[in-house]
């Protein structure tokens, strides 16, 4: 991606369900969930990386021992910071005490049979360590702590704040997080209060009674309570202090949770390939976990999977697939080629079939995938192309049927993305200037003035750095024409699910619509889309539709790409510019499975969405640079 976005965090989960001796019999350690935890936030460090934390929970502690340890970093260095502490209490150990798993269980802490790892990008607020999964909600009584982390935000932070007030709680402030730990640990307080009654009349002790507090709570129960009227996407993983865990995930299933379970262990991420890389499992045995349903990890190392809240359609996240998860997937991966594959008729429309005089590039590092996709459909039709000049000549010479044998693609590394330049001159001009330079480009191989330049982009967001930076740089190859290709298609409208995207008036796209309305002298409908919004919003109807699709029906798909094409134009271009994107029909033949597009189509899983974007145009009209949720 040609710009940086922040975007979906990263969760990891592990259950050791033998006990810590059998680990160091069979693979040689007793710290064999910390190492495998480790593992797992590395390759999904692409996740997050404003910070990382873990926690683990030791079963069955004697009561005045700790059992829940928590580390958490915001260091530039986060993951090795946060790991260089953990295992810095095992480092100077005589071998005879590094190998004595009970030894270590009772008098080291991370050396529980629980362990939740989080990788975080801050999509708001202040990176401090505060903001650092996983979060504590402590209590003297065991079965009321509570360790969350998770992937998530939710648009009705307000609402749910609101009615843990209404409870008679006084949350420290008003976060989506808080909100979230709270309204949990409020329904996990109400299970064991629950079940406290249940038991403490019929004459257990209370050793007995926490045992059986703990062998009988309902989490599914819990969770369908804490979660009823919660609105965003979100993936969730906690851990309660007497060794019951949980991963949950939204009804329509918009953030990505996988899962794998052995009689050894059980792991949960939120990439596929990071379970199979650390586990070295087949792809077959990592499992999806179902939308509106979640993982309960019992104390007694049984598991299950059972819905706590109804399923909406599957609405799970294409920008997952195009750009955020990490491409060793395998469906991320095909999918990707074939996102580049199918935008291959459009662009050789674009160069007049001219491959001779075409040079093909892609912009690293994250398009790298779907251009080797878009290669395969540059050789298709290659092929094709030969084999119908072959038909069609039969008494060819050897020489000329050679030649046309030869005849490839022109495939060139032409951009080469630089190291940042630090800026430390306040003149804007020469800000810019430094800027241009993100991005280096290859030299001789365009030919002046002849060659049309065609690089692909994953996706094209604010068009800033494509414009200051790429487009510039290239232009000083001297082409004939440079073609910007995006593999997504056109990023209309504001994401709330954890996407960095929430201020409408940044994206390039709609930059270009109120540039054609302008144009147009529809100013009107611009005035009557705001006085809707506003009634809407006002009235508590907001998340009823989406008002700003009715402006971007005035025009066709091309004639807002045509304006794009102009927008990101530099000044001192001296040759065409010309951006192509994705058509939404296209993404859902890639991706198939991942139908979340709301960002492209304005089709919203959540009611939440519909009134942000229409908060996002009302913030538009009234010069409001702010979060619209």
């Amino acid at each position: 991606m040609s710009e940086f976005i922040k975007h979906e965090c990263g969760l990891a989960l592990i259950r050791l369900l033998k006990p810590l001796q059998y680990y160091l019999d069979k693979y040689g350690t007793a710290l064999y969930g910390l190492q495998k935890l480790q593992i797992l936030l590395q390759k999904q460090r692409n996740r997050g990386q404003d910070g990382a934390g873990l926690a683990t929970i030791k079963l069955d502690a004697s009561p005045g021992k700790r059992y829940i340890s928590r580390r958490r970093s915001n260091s530039p260095q986060y993951l090795k910071d946060l790991f260089h502490g953990a295992f810095a209490h095992f480092v100077d150990l005589e071998p005879h005490l590094l190998n004595d798993p009970v030894w270590l269980k009772e008098n080291k802490p991370y050396t529980g049979e629980l362990l939740l790892g989080h990788l975080r990008y801050g999509t708001h607020g202040k990176n401090i360590i505060e903001t650092v999964h996983p979060f504590l909600r402590q209590n003297n009584w065991i079965s009321r702590n509570l360790v969350l982390a998770g992937n998530f935000n939710l648009t009705n932070v307000d609402v749910l704040f609101e009615e843990l007030v209404s409870l008679g709680q006084y949350p420290k402030e008003k976060s989506d997080t808080v909100t979230v730990l709270e309204k949990i640990g409020h329904f996990l307080d109400d299970e064991v209060e629950r079940l406290y009654k249940w038991f403490k009349p019929e004459g257990y002790t209370i050793d007995q009674v926490n045992n059986l507090i703990a062998e009988n709570m309902d989490v599914q129960r819990l969770l369908h309570r804490a979660c009823r009227k919660f609105d965003g996407g979100y993936v969730m993983a906690g851990m309660i202090g007497h060794g019951d865990a949980f991963v949950l995930r939204d009804p329509s299933g918009i953030r990505p949770a996988f899962y794998y379970q052995d009689e050894e262990v059980v792991v949960m991420a939120s990439e596929r390939p990071a379970i199979q890389t650390a586990l070295n499992v087949h792809v077959d045995t990592v499992k999806e976990l179902e939308r509106g349903h979640v993982l309960i990890i019992k104390k007694n190392g049984s598991v299950s999977i059972k819905p706590y809240k109804d399923q909406l359609k599957r609405r799970a996240c294409s920008f997952e697939r195009i750009y955020f998860s990490r491409g060793t997937d395998k469906d991320i991966y095909r999918e990707r080629k074939k996102l580049g594959y199918l935008l291959v008729p459009e662009v050789l429309q674009e160069v007049d079939y001219d491959l001779k005089n075409t040079v093909f590039s892609f912009i690293p590092n994250t398009a790298e995938v779907a251009f080797y996709g878009f290669v395969d459909g540059l050789q298709d039709y290659l092929n094709k192309s030969k084999a119908k000049r072959l038909r069609e000549s039969p008494l060819l010479s050897q020489a000329k049927i050679e030649r046309i044998l030869e005849e490839r693609p022109r495939i060139e590394k032409l951009t080469i993305k630089d190291e940042k330049l630090r800026t430390f001159i306040a003149d804007d001009s020469s800000r810019g200037e430094m800027i241009s330079h993100i991005y280096d480009v290859t030299y001789g191989v365009v030919e002046n003035n002849v060659d049309t330049i065609v690089v692909l982009d994953d996706s094209i967001v604010r068009g800033a750095t494509l414009r200051d930076s790429i487009i510039e740089i290239l232009s000083r190859l001297k082409p004939k024409k440079i073609v910007v290709i995006s593999s997504a298609p056109q990023i209309r409208y504001p994401d709330c699910y954890g996407i960095d995207m929430s201020k409408m008036g940044e994206f390039v796209a709609f930059q270009a619509l109120i540039s054609l309305i302008m144009e147009d002298d529809k100013e009107d409908l611009l005035l009557e889309t705001y006085e809707k919004a506003k009634k809407l919003l006002a009235s508590g109807k907001g998340h009823t539709i989406n008002l700003v699709k009715a402006l971007y029906d005035q025009y066709d798909y091309r004639a807002i790409s045509d304006r794009i094409s102009q927008i990101l134009t530099p000044p001192k271009a001296i040759c065409e510019i010309k951006i192509i994107y994705q058509t939404l029909e296209d993404l859902h033949k890639a991706c198939p499975d991942n139908n979340g597009d709301w960002f492209f189509s304005g089709n919203y899983p959540t009611p939440g969405g519909f009134n942000v974007v229409n908060k996002s145009f009302v913030n538009f009209i009234e010069h409001k640079n702010q979060r619209a949720y």
